[in-house]
């Protein structure tokens, strides 16, 4: 796993979403959606069914981590259309919404042999606040804490606790 780098969080990031849903669709190590209770609730809602139907329907639970269930016909994510929109935008995943600004991703190999090579949208349009940036982290950060239990599982942190206390303190 790739490791956040202050120095290159740095740097202004220019970032507009193209609409390709090429996000949407597994890539190895990118391949699960990983889902806290509050995003199944929040997808659940967006469907206008119960949190409990929505989990038995589109969810798998390995040991306590849920995550949606793959999509039996190819790669995409199961929520991802033929217009290449997502059917529960507004209560996408906190994985969806923090996208690409992963801990794991804010550091110069990761983003120039990856992420820009794969994401249309790196390097179009504004740049982004860095303030908008570091709370994406931060709100990533917290969900993966959230979901992995580190009583159960051993999670390379992408980011340390000292680097989440420096964001936070940083504007």
């Amino acid at each position: 796993m790739s490791k956040f780098d202050s120095k290159f969080f740095d740097k202004p990031f220019r970032f507009e979403c193209q609409g390709s849903g090429k996000c949407c669709v597994s890539r190895g190590e990118y391949g699960h959606v990983y889902l806290t209770l509050q995003d199944r609730k929040d997808m659940a809602k967006a469907m206008g069914i119960p949190t409990a139907s929505f989990t038995k329907t589109h969810c798998t639970n390995d040991d306590g981590v849920y995550r949606l269930k793959d999509n039996a016909d190819g790669p995409e994510c199961r929520f991802l259309n033929s217009k290449k929109q997502c059917d529960v935008y507004e209560g996408r995943p906190t994985q969806c919404r923090t996208w690409p600004f992963w801990p794991e991703n804010m550091n110069a190999k990761t983003w120039t042999k990856e992420i820009a090579t794969f994401c249309p949208g790196v390097g179009k349009g504004r740049v982004v606040p860095k303030e908008s940036v570091k709370t994406q982290i931060l709100e990533q950060h917290e969900s993966e804490l959230e979901i992995f239990d580190p009583e159960k599982f051993f999670v390379a942190d992408a980011i340390t606790e000292d680097q989440v206390k420096e964001l936070l303190k940083s504007k």
